[in-house]
């Protein structure tokens, strides 16, 4: 059985794997990719996501395009959102893809591989609306946030 309680809840190995997607997908964009565990989400999910997206800094990027991937891990429920840079460009629908790859692999309990192959998938979108540019720097840190 899984612990929930986020800082325990990904092994070592399995903290790697996320990191090293958040970096591959990250070479495809100018897109910020983070991921962020709570014990539980206080309220709505996506609505209590939107406060963490906001607490954890995600709106500081030059283009606003960064992406939270955030899960509850006691309800593990997710959410996965945008900043407005990405929204205004983006067709609605267009997180669907990766909100089925995270629920296929979640209920097989394989949430480092639903997060993982999620990351790469967003940073395969985004690449069309914010290409990895030359002078690119990392504006926010890769790792995961509790």
């Amino acid at each position: 059985m899984r612990v929930t309680y986020p800082v325990f809840f990904f092994t070592k190995k399995e903290k790697a794997q996320i990191l090293a997607a958040i970096q591959e997908a990250e070479k495809n964009t100018s897109g910020e990719i983070r991921v962020h565990l709570d014990y539980k989400a206080r309220g709505p999910v996506y609505g209590h996501a939107q406060k963490v997206f906001q607490r954890i800094g995600m709106t500081k990027t030059a283009q606003r395009n960064g992406v939270l991937i955030y899960l509850a891990t006691r309800d593990k429920k997710f959410a996965v959102l945008g900043d407005v840079g990405i929204n205004e460009k983006v067709p609605e629908g267009f997180w669907n893809d990766v909100v089925g790859i995270m629920q296929s692999h979640f209920k097989q309990d394989k949430f480092a591989e639903g997060i993982s192959e999620a990351a790469l998938r967003i940073g395969e979108k985004l690449k069309a609306y914010f290409p990895h540019q030359a002078n690119d720097k990392n504006e926010l840190a890769d790792g995961i946030s509790y």
